[in-house]
């Protein structure tokens, strides 16, 4: 869908950004950016960037996200989707499943699976990552909320900007926590040598992860993990910083005693956020995936303790 405008006098010598963010076009700046970025508007039939100032007189021609072509095909992958309406929906995602289109991960991907089941998603995150509002890591399970439009995007990214959206997880990690609960409050930023990994550095961003023992396995621990904030591996590298790595990470972790598991022992389990459109508290729960179970009966078997009881969270 194209928007028009015409530059009135009053709104002469402003940000081509902020004149549309302002005019009407119903996305917040951050938005109109990405969406010229995606596809520059056009301004007196010319393709301007965000920064150009725009002069009394000029015709707008802005192209809204939503009409942007994917520039990735929808693959037929069984998903598990715990809850779908015309605004979102909530997905149960698998181990080994990356979230979006990335190199060396082109295809086979959450996108590509819920461009097959969804009638459309939100285009603020580009062609390549529609509907995506936040991420897990490739072989971290769990809960994750993705946009069918650019409305329920921006409200749920608000959401997450302002700490509202209540994200809990669940993990098995190394050894005895030294409290039964705290809190995790450690500058995170890219690792000065391994640019791939992140690290716990003086100059990184600000990262709190609050944490509760739900069970002492002796060696191992089953952490309860409530993120303050967001940033990329939080949980993983904090845990991994105090000595107390993910079980099965293989970056941050111990490449022995993974308790056969392929990947890290880290569950998204619960979720909740205000619905963009009804305003209604919406929560969610989903129970650990069994190669998750399975490691921790290990680590209670090790520790003299029943290998079945449920996890209450």
């Amino acid at each position: 869908m194209e928007k028009k405008w015409v530059v009135e006098p009053d709104q002469s010598s402003q940000r081509l950004d902020l004149f549309l963010a302002s005019a009407g076009a119903g996305l917040s700046r951050t938005a109109v950016q990405k969406a010229l970025q995606l596809r520059p508007a056009l301004v007196n039939g010319h393709p301007a960037k965000a920064s150009q100032l725009v002069e009394a007189g000029d015709q707008i021609l802005f192209f809204t996200l939503e009409t942007a072509p994917y520039a990735i095909e929808a693959e037929t992958i069984p998903l598990h989707i715990i809850y779908e309406d015309a605004d979102l929906v909530v997905v149960n995602k698998p181990r080994g499943m990356v979230v979006h289109p990335a190199p060396g991960n082109s295809r086979g991907t959450l996108v590509h699976a819920l461009l097959a089941q969804c009638s459309g998603l939100s285009g603020i995150g580009g062609v390549m990552r529609p509907g995506i509002v936040h991420r897990l890591d490739k072989d971290t399970t769990g809960l994750l909320v993705v946009a069918k439009h650019d409305r329920a995007h921006l409200s749920l990214a608000a959401q997450l900007k302002n700490h509202t959206v209540s994200r809990t997880y669940l993990a098995l990690v190394h050894g005895t926590m030294p409290s039964l609960g705290g809190s995790l409050e450690m500058r995170i930023g890219r690792h000065p040598v391994e640019r791939k990994k992140m690290a716990v550095v003086p100059n990184g961003r600000p990262a709190t992860t609050h944490y509760q023992v739900l069970e002492n396995c002796d060696d191992f621990s089953l952490l309860l993990l409530r993120l303050a904030t967001g940033r990329t591996h939080q949980i993983r590298v904090h845990l991994s910083s105090i000595g107390h790595p993910v079980v099965g990470d293989p970056v941050y972790g111990r490449r022995q005693e993974t308790l056969g598991l392929l990947g890290q022992a880290l569950h998204a389990g619960k979720l909740a956020f205000v619905h963009p459109s009804t305003r209604e508290l919406l929560q969610f729960k989903a129970d650990p995936p069994a190669d998750f179970l399975s490691s921790l009966a290990q680590a209670r078997l090790r520790a003299g303790l029943p290998p079945d009881e449920p996890i209450y969270f």
